[in-house]
């Protein structure tokens, strides 16, 4: 094996340990909770979370590559109450190509709320659109075992060529959907406007770029979200959770210009899924792998 690789290995080696090492010292001081585990092993290659804008203490994650189109409504102690099924792209063998993250946010009604899921993945780069599938959240998803819904599909191109990405996130207060880029050295934010009819191909907004140090691929981004008020984000790789406060409401791409806060985070086997509480004052990530643990966190100073 050449030196330099030898050297690499040990580089990334190095980190993990001490990444695994500074997340069990704050694990330690009581900022990081094991709220349960994935009780189910349909529940087994997790990508996404996000909190219900109806009903407490549900919350909706899914598979990523290799699943067909649906979700799960759990606890927070990691019980699947509700697989919720709807029709994705028929044109497609499992009828999805690759969710990686889902979102809770307004939408065309006002009082509603409504279930983003994003069909964003593309590891090659080569998908000629992307789709996101908008779903009114129903009563059935937080008390029967099993449910179909509708959705609402919307097909989005990339103004520079495609991108893999898995962070998708709503911002309620511009009634914007954000999607940012995963891999690179500086990853790319874009955006497009909530409101749209069904099966709209629309063209994406570059917003802006954004770089984090690290080693690839630990530094590669992951999973996303915005708070319920609109006026915190949460952006993570899979070493380090980013936080931002919101100033004056302005545009959410302005604000990820700004330095970051690190939050604390335990590393995770493959984490890709990060989520707020309802009341912003703290956020659950979960990992792939069957019975994966749920982990809840408290913000500093909420």
């Amino acid at each position: 094996m050449p030196r330099l690789k030898k050297r690499n290995i040990l580089i990334v080696i190095i980190v993990v340990l001490f990444g695994a090492s500074y997340a069990r010292h704050r694990y330690e001081a009581k900022e990081i909770t094991i709220s349960g585990q994935l009780r189910d092993k349909e529940m087994d290659e997790i990508s996404g979370i996000a909190a219900s804008g109806v009903f407490k203490d549900i919350y909706y994650i899914h598979n990523d590559s290799g699943d067909t189109s649906r979700f799960f409504a759990i606890t927070p102690d990691g019980t699947l109450k509700t697989t919720i099924y709807y029709k994705g792209d028929p044109t497609v063998k499992q009828a999805v190509v690759d969710c990686e993250d889902i979102a809770v946010g307004p939408g065309p009604v006002n009082g509603k709320s409504y279930v983003y899921m994003g069909d964003i993945g593309d590891n090659d780069a080569v998908r000629k659109y992307i789709t996101i599938y908008r779903m009114e959240e129903q009563p059935s998803w937080a008390k029967d075992s099993l449910t179909h819904t509708t959705a609402v599909p919307l097909h989005l191109k990339y103004p520079d060529g495609p991108k893999d990405a898995e962070t998708l996130m709503i911002d309620p207060v511009e009634k914007l959907i954000y999607i940012v880029s995963k891999r690179k050295d500086t990853v790319k934010i874009y955006t497009t406007p909530l409101s749209y009819k069904a099966n709209d191909t629309l063209l994406l907004t570059k917003r802006g770029k954004l770089f984090f140090e690290g080693i690839k691929p630990f530094k590669w981004v992951t999973a996303g979200d915005i708070s319920k008020d609109g006026q915190q984000i949460l952006l993570k790789n899979y070493q380090k959770v980013y936080y931002w406060q919101r100033a004056n409401n302005e545009p959410i791409w302005q604000t990820m210009q700004r330095k970051p806060r690190e939050l604390p985070y335990q590393v995770e086997k493959q984490g890709e899924a990060i989520g707020f509480t309802p009341n912003g004052k703290g956020y659950y990530t979960t990992s792939e792998g069957v019975f994966s643990p749920i982990y809840y966190y408290k913000i500093p100073g909420k």
